[in-house]
């Protein structure tokens, strides 16, 4: 459910846009003067470095298009079932009528 949840890329998007590129100071006793963007976001939040904020992106207008689509598709697919069900409700209750009515 990870990789497809919207929020994991959103969240990553947001966070490669502002932290990478930018260094910070370390308040570290022994540790380096500073601290990169890149190495919190790969240490502390534990992203994935491998590509840029710009796939995130992508990724995210391509699930927007991919539910729009399964949105439609199910829209389409009821209003075409829907006739076929009534009907078979309307002949299965006609059934059932004729079977019910009483002996003279």
């Amino acid at each position: 459910m990870f990789y497809i949840s919207f929020h994991k890329y959103a969240n990553q998007g947001l966070y490669k846009n502002e932290f990478e590129g930018l260094a910070f100071p370390n308040g570290l006793v022994g540790g380096p003067a500073t601290i990169t963007g890149e190495s919190i976001l790969r240490e502390t939040w534990q992203m994935e470095m491998g590509y840029s904020k710009w796939v995130d992106l992508g990724i995210l207008m391509g699930m927007v298009v991919f539910y729009r689509l399964m949105f439609l598709g199910i829209l389409k697919l009821s209003e075409k079932e829907r006739p076929v069900v009534r009907g078979f409700l309307v002949w299965h209750r006609k059934q059932a009528t004729k079977v019910l009515d009483p002996m003279p």
